[in-house]
């Protein structure tokens, strides 16, 4: 079975007919999605998901690139919303599994910075707050979300999502405790770079995903991003990689299991 730890399974076309695209994944051996919400406007959504679809787990968080939108009380509510689903004797909901999606996005125009930090700092410590991994999204802000990592080391580790910088930069980040996310980007093989620093890391650090309906993979492009398509990352991972088949997916999906404690 395979695990897509990081799936924006309620944006379309998923939301206009979840289940069908949840056979098409289980057909394709994908077992288990993780989806990462991206602010106040989607928490409910994500929620809901998980109560439909026993398959179904979710993240709350506020995404940077979002940064924006997000409201003068966002933190407050984000920690509201956490004591709901996960504090309180007798009272947690158990398709929560983290934080996320959270970070540092430099890329976008007009970037406050210290906003996006604000907000990055304040989600790492609800995530050690009550005892939740992390998902992290980083663009242009490498050095910067490490710094911030070595100040507040997420007690419950975390994994950072769409994974394609180099090899020390991976190697800084697992030594933290972060698990790395390989998506799409790999298979494309004009991404050498990230092919073999993906290559040269260990097993146990690796886990799958999809950022579907984003990072289309290979022969796919243009196309909305699904689920099933995990099997193509798989692919390409056992392409690159000296383990065999068995050996990759068992070892991604454990990884995945234990950082957001699923039931296997």
């Amino acid at each position: 079975m395979l695990i897509d730890s990081h799936c924006h399974f309620d944006f379309e076309p998923f939301s206009s007919d979840p289940a069908y695209y949840l056979e098409l994944a289980r057909k394709a051996g994908v077992g288990k999605i993780i989806i990462p919400s991206v602010g106040e406007r989607n928490w409910q959504a994500v929620r809901t998901l998980s109560q439909q679809f026993d398959n179904l787990y979710y993240a709350l968080g506020l995404h940077p690139f979002f940064s924006q939108e997000h409201s003068p009380d966002a933190l407050a509510l984000l920690k509201a919303q956490l004591e709901e689903v996960i504090g309180g004797e007798g009272n947690k909901d158990v398709n929560c599994v983290a934080v996320g999606e959270c970070g540092l996005d430099f890329a976008i125009a007009d970037v406050n910075r210290d906003r996006q930090v604000e907000l990055l700092e304040a989600q790492l410590k609800l995530a050690s707050d009550y005892g939740l991994p992390v998902i992290l999204h980083c663009r242009k802000a490498f050095s910067e979300l490490l710094g911030i990592l070595k100040r507040n080391p997420p007690v419950a580790g975390g994994v950072y999502h769409g994974f394609s910088g180099s090899l020390s930069q991976a190697e800084q980040l697992i030594d933290l405790g972060i698990k790395i996310g390989v998506g799409g980007t790999i298979t494309y093989r004009r991404a050498n770079k990230t092919r073999i620093t993906i290559a040269a890391l260990p097993l146990a650090a690796l886990m799958l995903e999809t950022d579907a309906p984003d990072m289309p993979v290979a022969g796919f492009q243009g196309q909305p991003n699904r689920p099933d398509r995990l099997r193509n990352v798989m692919q390409s991972l056992v392409d690159i990689r000296e383990e065999s088949e068995a050996e990759i997916e068992e070892a991604t999906s454990l990884t995945a299991a234990e950082l957001f404690q699923l039931l296997m």
